[in-house]
């Protein structure tokens, strides 16, 4: 499948094209109960700004994840522990004006999905959450960094972000780059610091395989491959390969990051680790898909964000190629195939993400 390769997608292995060119996923063992967010699209014919929520989908029956799990009480209480580590680990100091541009993106809100992504994973392999802890803030730090990077008028030139002006509105493009490099390098040295207190070799090994991880997620061979195939694909013609290339390596790797790295440090298996790379690659892309429907169906107060600018560039975007209804179905055999990996693990321990998968699915902004 294209999502578990580097290379840029053929019709012999892509995703799309396997499973639904070809006709739907077979239906996998049961899997958790879903009205995928992005049913709440509609048909392009129909005006997609004022019409309710339209349920596309049919939930399917199932049996876990445990139905007590409160996923509202777990997300928060993470994100607060995220939050707080996050504050600690970069303070205001000097240099004031960059420590301070880094806090305001870092601290800026945001649903902390990676680094709590990273957690659970931990957690699901038998890890301790104290583990994680500086692996999720790291994760955080260099999506953070990639926001900002984004946002900047050489790029994709947008003024808010997370609901406030973007970074170099506020501080300038100059200040604006140099944060988000001072993030990126920030993040390594913190969860490397991790490694020197590990107890045991095997510990240390495992943060350095984790840092490895991270590295490829950010680097030529993810989030900046991403990117620079989606700038080389500016006023061109894009398959949908070439789309489920860039947001395999510009979204989904630092999502698989997170996982990844989360299962490694908590002392996962080679086969719990590569079941929850899978899952992963599947959130990953999810994550893009709704991303790209939401932007033609929410406004900008809703998103936090500027809605609407794929269309006004004509960027391409799953809507675009596939169609509203075919990418909500995408969307749901996506969310399938990611459950489908989480049934091989015990189901009250694997509950965290099978919420969140329906979290990405269902989320609003």
């Amino acid at each position: 499948m294209a999502f578990l390769t580097t290379k840029i997608p053929t019709n012999e292995n892509s995703f799309f094209l396997k499973n639904l060119i070809n006709g739907p996923l077979k239906t996998p063992k049961p899997v958790l109960p879903f009205k995928i967010m992005a049913a709440h699209v509609v048909p392009q014919s129909q005006n997609t700004k004022s019409i309710k929520i339209k349920e596309l989908l049919e939930a399917k029956p199932l049996t876990y994840p445990p139905s007590d799990f409160k996923f509202d009480e777990y997300m928060e209480q993470k994100a607060k522990l995220v939050n707080k580590a996050l504050d600690e680990a970069i303070p205001l100091r000097n240099p004031v004006k960059i420590h301070e541009a880094m806090r305001y993106s870092l601290l800026a809100g945001g649903k902390r999905v990676r680094p709590i992504l990273c957690i659970a994973s931990c957690e699901l392999v038998g890890g301790d959450e104290a583990l994680s802890i500086p692996m999720a803030c790291a994760v955080e730090m260099i999506h953070t960094m990639s926001l900002i990077h984004d946002d900047l008028p050489c790029m994709d030139n947008d003024d808010l972000r997370r609901g406030r002006p973007t970074s170099h509105k506020m501080y300038g493009e100059d200040t604006a780059v140099l944060a988000g490099d001072a993030l990126l390098s920030f993040a390594f040295e913190h969860v490397a610091a991790t490694a020197t207190s590990a107890t045991g070799s095997n510990a240390t090994a495992r943060v350095v395989r984790a840092i490895a991880e991270l590295a490829s997620a950010v680097g030529s061979d993810g989030l900046v491959a991403g990117q620079i195939v989606d700038i080389c694909s500016e006023g061109k013609e894009v398959s949908l390969n070439d789309l489920e290339y860039i947001h395999i390596h510009k979204t989904a790797k630092l999502l698989e990051a997170a996982v990844v790295c989360g299962s490694l440090i908590g002392g996962g298996t080679t086969a719990e680790v590569e079941r929850l790379r899978k899952y992963a690659r599947c959130i990953g892309l999810l994550f893009q898909v709704v991303d790209d429907i939401l932007d033609v169906t929410k406004s900008s107060e809703e998103l936090g964000k500027t809605a609407g600018k794929d269309l006004v560039t004509d960027k391409a975007t799953y809507p675009k190629l596939m169609g509203m209804d075919r990418a909500v179905k995408f969307s749901g055999e996506l969310v399938e195939q990611a459950v489908e990996e989480l049934s091989y693990f015990d189901p009250v321990k694997a509950a965290p993400l099978h919420h969140l998968a329906n979290y990405i699915a269902y989320r609003q902004n």
